[in-house]
């Protein structure tokens, strides 16, 4: 079955980076395009960033450009989301996303808070 686990989540100070990965199992990782969202305290979930299957298109996020880099190793099944120059509205529940024959599948969540 689909499973995403996400990690690095954590506190960090305005200005500080975070890197968070999300590791994929039971499905062909390198098949799928792979997304972050997340979602803030009384806010509905957000795209955040999205990669192409083979790593070679990229979407992001007004919000993010220029400071969040998503990225996939194809081989480890892995995606990741290097987030510098946090702010304190970048605090949110971050959720790896694959969608899989017309069905979405997340993971649970990492909690990630800026704040000084």
């Amino acid at each position: 079955q689909v499973q995403l686990v996400e990690s690095g989540g954590g506190l960090v100070q305005p200005g500080g980076s975070l890197r968070l990965s999300c590791a994929a199992s039971g499905f062909i990782f390198s098949s799928y395009a792979m997304s972050w969202y997340r979602q803030a305290p009384g806010k509905e979930r957000a795209l955040v960033a999205t990669i192409s299957s083979t790593g070679g298109s990229t979407y992001y996020a007004d919000s993010v450009k220029g400071r969040f880099t998503i990225s996939r190793d194809n081989a480890k099944n892995t995606v990741i989301l290097q987030m510098n120059s946090l702010k304190p509205e970048d605090t949110a529940v971050y959720y790896c996303k694959v969608k899989r024959n017309w069905y979405d599948y997340w993971g649970q969540g990492t909690q990630v808070t800026v704040s000084s």
